[in-house]
């Protein structure tokens, strides 16, 4: 969840204060587009708001990924509506990915009519004026007619050349506290996996011009961030839709020159297009982490085609050993589903012997759950839930093992990391991240946020490394 603190000192809407507050569901996109949103808020003189209960305004930021994530919207949306600050019903608005689903709009006129505005990812820069309208209906005492709706056309895969429809340049971002800051480089996905809805509630692939991107990355240095993530669905494929040779590892090394900054990381990454010539960027940079993320989702060529990644296990294996040979010590981290449609036991095994190749420092792993919408949703052979389960079992335990294996190799030495904060559940210890994403609780010593300092681990776990601060 995101309520801003932001102040731009604009004039309050109507006669009275208005406040407005932000829940966020899913990814870093959407995290960074409800910093935009509360942006265009503050613009038109709304404040934030410390809790939902306090608010005029309510914008419920979701993602549909996953059924199971819209299924705690609906009921979100509900206790929301049944709040009613200062007597008051509040304008309720439901932005994101949810919003650009067909049965969305249908469910809304027919069943919640407390959601008054629906505003997909790429319509974030309506939402004020559609805010406003939505109060002023209130206040007049208009009866419902309906969501004010703004989404964006939804397009088959035939159809995505038609549509370069991208968020204006320069729209109002609050500033969010920390040392880091998200930077979106484009927006949309072509991939079109057969297990995600992305591409048709995100639209085409857009990429932002470079200079646009470069110059917002200079601001957030000179505003004090220490580290920059790069953020999109597929952010190798960066300069694709550009018509020229620009491509990510361009931008990669012109951004590695930006003065502050100590940290560049990016996400997501898609291995078919991540190309040695990207890697050989990383390794001669200074300030990109040395860290992979690549979702590699299966071990079996078969599923990875049902999938439609776009690359085989081979071609997988050669580039994390092409990661590894150009840069000693990188960290390579991935998704796998397990599940899918037709994945046999022989799959399944495929899998696992990927992993064990790979030696993968971290996996974020998931059961297939079918999604409405996607062409896996329909496909014949789906296995039993009760066979999934035992399968994710399988593979975390396999995956825990070689990540603690992994880390124990930094028993003894020395690290650096950016500082970010005081420690969670050791509030009296404080964190930060080395450049391959390993979490590091220092134990010793003292520390202000967006500092780069050394620690001595002696502790390792499963997710985190530990110990005091080095002595010089």
């Amino acid at each position: 969840m995101l309520s801003s603190k932001l102040d731009t000192g604009g004039t309050d809407v109507a006669s009275g204060e208005i406040r407005y507050y932000i829940e966020t569901f899913g990814c870093q996109m959407n995290q960074r587009d409800s910093e935009t949103i509360a942006g265009l808020l503050e613009t038109r003189g709304m404040k934030p708001a410390e809790n939902p209960r306090e608010a005029d305004v309510v914008v419920v930021n979701t993602c549909a990924v996953r059924q199971a994530a819209e299924r705690k919207v609906w009921s979100r949306l509900g206790e929301i509506a049944a709040m009613k600050p200062n007597g008051r019903e509040p304008v309720i608005v439901l932005a994101g990915c949810m919003a650009q689903l067909p049965e969305t709009l249908e469910r809304v006129k027919d069943k919640v009519p407390y959601v008054n505005v629906l505003t997909g990812p790429g319509q974030l820069d309506k939402i004020p004026r559609l805010v406003e309208e939505a109060m002023d209906a209130k206040t007049r005492g208009v009866a419902f007619q309906g969501p004010l709706v703004a989404v964006s056309p939804r397009r088959t895969e035939a159809e995505r050349s038609e549509s370069t429809q991208v968020l204006p340049e320069n729209l109002p971002r609050v500033k969010v506290p920390g040392v880091s800051a998200y930077v979106t480089i484009m927006y949309g996905c072509d991939n079109f996996c057969t297990y995600c809805i992305v591409p048709f509630v995100r639209g085409p692939q857009v990429s932002r011009d470079p200079r646009s991107v470069i110059d917002e990355v200079e601001r957030l240095a000179q505003e004090g961030y220490k580290e920059v993530t790069l953020l999109g669905q597929n952010v190798n494929a960066y300069g694709h839709d550009l018509g020229g040779n620009y491509d990510f590892g361009d931008l990669l090394a012109d951004l590695d020159k930006v003065p502050g900054l100590l940290r560049i990381r990016y996400a997501t990454s898609h291995p078919r297009d991540f190309t040695p010539k990207m890697v050989d960027i990383i390794r001669d940079s200074e300030k990109i982490c040395e860290h992979f993320h690549l979702p590699v989702q299966s071990g079996s060529n078969r599923i990875l085609k049902a999938m439609h990644r776009g690359y085989t296990r081979e071609r997988y294996l050669e580039l994390v050993e092409y990661i590894k040979s150009q840069i000693p010590g990188a960290s390579v981290t991935t998704d796998i589903i397990v599940g899918f449609p037709g994945e046999t036991e022989e799959d399944f095994q495929d899998t696992l012997d990927l992993v064990r190749q790979c030696r993968f420092d971290g996996a974020f792993t998931f059961i297939f759950s079918p999604r409405q919408g996607t062409a896996a949703a329909k496909m014949e052979g789906q296995i039993p839930h009760e066979e999934k389960s035992r399968r994710l079992e399988r593979l975390v335990e396999v995956q825990n093992s070689i990540t603690r294996e992994n880390n124990r190799r930094f028993l003894g030495k020395t690290v650096e990391i950016l500082v970010e904060g005081p420690d969670e559940r050791e509030p009296e210890h404080f964190r930060g991240r080395t450049r391959t994403n390993r979490m590091v609780i220092c134990t010793s010593g003292k520390a202000e946020p967006g500092q780069l300092v050394h620690v001595r681990i002696q502790e390792v776990g499963t997710w985190y490394l530990k110990g005091p601060m080095a002595q010089d």
